[in-house]
């Protein structure tokens, strides 16, 4: 367990190397991006998403980033401040943001960080390093919560860009 004042535990999820600055928020999806961009010394960018965004605290960056659980209580109060209907009570997670720059929290719905070798580009499909749900942070507790193997499985289709906007049944 680890605290950054007391009578505030929390467990370290991931810690990062690198500076993240608030990249973009997207209002009609809930979608949070931190970015850690690409320099001399690391070969790939970072996105840090944030999905289905119920409520958020930032600082503009955070240098060597640390991702935290929250305990019950600190829980409990963020989701009683938001305002989220409680029946979303398991479907959310607060996810605290610690580093030298700054502290912070999100409570969403998903955390996944994803690696792209180049620095604006989104490649066909993302390289998904570590992914976060709510049953993987509540039910097991434990520092590797965030664990390649939680990485949300999905399909992706290339569609043809002359036949966007046709019907394709």
């Amino acid at each position: 367990m680890t605290s950054d004042t007391p009578g505030t535990p929390s467990t370290l999820l991931q810690r990062f190397d690198r500076t993240f600055h608030v990249w973009t928020y997207g209002v009609g999806h809930s979608q949070l991006l931190l970015r850690a961009r690409k320099n001399h010394a690391e070969e790939y960018r970072l996105d840090l998403r944030f999905v289905a965004v119920d409520s958020m605290q930032l600082v503009r960056r955070y240098e060597c980033l640390e991702l935290h659980s929250v305990d019950d209580d600190t829980f409990a109060r963020v989701f009683e401040a938001s305002g989220v209907p409680p029946r979303w009570r398991d479907s959310r997670l607060v996810v605290r943001l610690q580093s030298r720059t700054g502290t912070g929290y999100v409570q969403c719905a998903r955390v996944t960080v994803d690696r792209h070798p180049d620095d604006e580009g989104v490649p066909a499909v993302p390289d998904v390093v570590r992914s976060l749900s709510p049953s993987g942070l509540r039910a097991r507790r434990e520092p590797d919560a965030l664990r390649p193997e939680a990485a949300p499985v999905t399909q992706r289709v290339r569609v043809d860009p002359s036949r966007r906007g046709t019907d394709r049944s």
